[in-house]
């Protein structure tokens, strides 16, 4: 007889473990391939490790501390609103989101925003929206939803089959439906794609995760204006393109359109993990009382400190220096290329999202880790992309330190690898 899983647990300890470790912890479920370096401390640009190491964070925990570590505003809204209140759940009105929302449909395109915790919870209740929206339409037939190759929208089984990237499905059987795939900045495949079940298109402006892949403005305005044609809704996932991160509040401003359901998360909690739908007026229409929820979306926590992150990042003046930063990051790492052309094959990237495309006998590992010896984060990506995300707040002088970082770290591997 097969034994239950209960009954191939471990046997009981006798006395507890009070030793340190060293290293990793097996009692942490082994889902990451973790550097092995333990942060202790951040300020600003920069994290301390237990060692008394110093870092250059240009990873910005994958384009979340957007406003660095340890912002003294933040740190400061969420001390005042922790001694207050934490938690009351979304059977009552919570001060903090109607706060938040009103600045947000201030803002943007949007009528309406729910709140939850994460891109992923986002992006899942994008999906959902766009799909209530048809069936309240009249058309509970159209369901399905046009996504690009490339893409990454979180680790839900709905996200991952609206990505549709073979690498995370694999092994968590059946493929959630609903999902038709075609490449990025391909407009006569989209076309193609529509149909009669079809009810919307969700598309990154820029596919972080994917390799830095930017959609053009061209084409973006060319999926706005099917969706219009064929009466479909236009979902933007901005979880890491958004809050400023290409200079502008969010990237879709640079095409001049406007969604009509958006996925926000990341920068928007400032290290803090809050998540968003934004939609407008028509497109939340279905979205009635018991159509969705969260426990502990939007909690006064979360809110407190996504509010004045919106208040910072929205500053004409902020975003203005993050597009002055961006020529300096990216002058910089076209210089890399061609210093490093056996190395690097492009330049990608808008604002503070910039990638390096490597040679293909180089790997993003390798970058990654070349550069951690020259105590500077980057974060690998797909497509043999390293993603370079400084803080927003970076200063020329950290962008400076950087770069000369990263040559090093090039010149590491041109070294090792010749």
């Amino acid at each position: 007889m097969a034994s239950s899983p209960a009954a191939l647990g471990k046997a009981p300890r006798s006395a507890p473990d009070t030793a340190v470790s060293s290293g990793p912890s097996p009692a942490v479920m082994g889902t990451y391939a973790r550097q092995d370096i333990v942060f202790v401390k951040g300020e600003g640009c920069w994290l301390t490790a237990d060692n008394g190491a110093r870092y250059l964070d240009f990873g910005s925990g994958v384009a979340v501390n957007a406003l660095g570590h340890a912002h003294p505003q933040l740190v400061a809204s969420l001390k005042a609103q922790a001694e207050k209140l934490w938690h009351t759940s979304n059977l009552y009105r919570v001060e903090g989101q109607e706060d938040v929302a009103a600045k947000l449909t201030r803002l943007t395109f949007a009528d309406k925003v729910f709140f939850c915790n994460s891109g992923a919870e986002a992006c899942e209740g994008a999906i959902k929206v766009a799909r209530r929206y048809q069936f309240v339409s009249g058309q509970p037939h159209r369901q399905r939803i046009i996504a690009f190759r490339g893409a990454f929208h979180g680790r839900t089984l709905a996200t991952l089959a609206a990505a549709g990237n073979e690498k995370y499905l694999e092994g968590f059987g059946p493929t959630a439906d609903g999902f038709d795939h075609v490449d990025l900045n391909d407009i006569d495949a989209v076309e193609a794609a529509i149909g009669p079940e079809t009810a919307a298109i969700m598309l990154e402006p820029i596919q972080g995760e994917g390799g830095v892949r930017a959609a053009t403005p061209d084409f973006i305005k060319a999926v706005r204006d099917l969706c219009d044609k064929n009466g479909l809704l236009l979902i933007l996932d901005e979880v890491q393109t958004g809050m400023g991160r290409t200079g502008k509040l969010f990237a879709h401003e640079w095409a001049g359109i406007t969604p009509d359901v958006m996925a926000i998360a990341k920068g928007f909690g400032g290290g803090f993990p809050v998540g968003a739908v934004l939609a407008t007026e028509e497109a939340a229409k279905g979205m009635t009382p018991g159509t969705h929820g969260s426990t502990f979306g939007g909690n006064p926590l979360g809110m407190a400190v996504a509010s004045t992150v919106v208040d910072i990042v929205s500053e004409p003046d902020f975003l203005e220096a993050v597009r002055s930063k961006t020529l300096h990051l990216k002058q910089g790492l076209e210089g890399l290329k061609d210093q490093h052309a056996d190395l690097v094959e492009e330049v990608r990237g808008v604002g503070l999202l910039m990638g390096l495309k490597l040679k293909a006998q180089i790997t993003p590992a390798q970058v990654v880790k070349a550069a951690n010896e020259e105590k500077l984060l980057l974060v690998g990506a797909g497509d043999n992309c390293v993603r370079v995300l400084p803080p927003l707040i970076a200063t020329d002088q950290d962008i400076a330190e950087g770069l000369m970082a990263l040559s090093r770290a090039l010149t590491r591997i041109a070294r090792e690898t010749s």
